[in-house]
């Protein structure tokens, strides 16, 4: 039986924070849905409190976390050559803020490409073309940064899980998506799936101070769907 909590949303106006608002909503949480321009952001309801503040401003974060039961983090850039450290810089604020006020359980998002690996449905073109273009080129610096704010958590006292989704893309509603610690082999994470299981973390001490893979093992759209509609996503 799921327990309602006051959650602080940090990254909420972007893809997959919308969706976990969603869902955190109709399980029936109250939720502060932390933002940087609140006007752009489109939910509306009456257990949900949209709050303008950068996670890279230490007061604006420590204001959004008090009075938090826990604290999920959806934040996103895009990938690019340049320097990244808004996951690692967020992440410190994010914990000192949870340690200032007694919130114990954190659960972020970083990605399978921090511990990239080929996959067995991947083939050549994905295994040994895009994904080290995407991880060691296109994205380096935003993987970087990824791996810096897990290895925050790690050297800190919170309850952690970082879950790192493969490729990611929309369905109309969660799956029965898979989550195991370390590595899945699974190329895509529908964000229905993400939000679902960063939900689920919340109840679930199996995961803590660890990294986990989730999964989506239905409805995947193939490397060149999933190509054409994120690049279309983008526009």
């Amino acid at each position: 039986m799921r327990v309602s909590r006051r959650l602080a949303v940090f990254g909420a106006n972007g893809a997959t924070g919308r969706v976990l608002v969603g869902q955190a909503l109709t399980a029936g949480h109250h939720v502060a849905a932390v933002v940087r321009r609140p006007d752009e952001f489109p939910l509306r309801h009456e257990r949900l409190d949209v709050i303008a503040a950068d996670v890279l401003d230490e007061r604006a974060v420590d204001a959004a976390v008090a009075g938090r039961d826990a604290v999920l983090s959806a934040l996103g850039v895009r990938a690019g050559k340049q320097p990244v450290s808004v996951y690692s810089r967020g992440a410190a604020n994010i914990v000192a803020a949870m340690r200032r006020h007694g919130v114990r359980r954190v659960v972020v998002v970083t990605s399978a490409g921090v511990d990239p690996r080929p996959y067995s449905g991947g083939g050549f073109l994905f295994n040994r073309v895009m994904l080290p273009y995407v991880t060691r080129v296109l994205g380096r610096t935003l993987y970087d940064d990824m791996r810096r704010m897990e290895e925050l958590l790690r050297a800190g006292d919170v309850d952690w899980t970082a879950v790192r989704p493969s490729g990611l893309f929309h369905l109309p509603a969660p799956t029965a998506y898979t989550m195991v610690e370390g590595f899945a082999d699974g190329m895509y994470t529908a964000r229905e799936d993400l939000a679902a299981s960063m939900l689920a973390l919340l109840d679930d001490d199996r995961f803590l101070r660890t990294a986990v893979s989730v999964v989506t093992t239905e409805s995947n759209p193939g490397l060149l769907r999933w190509i054409r509609r994120e690049a279309a996503a983008r526009r």
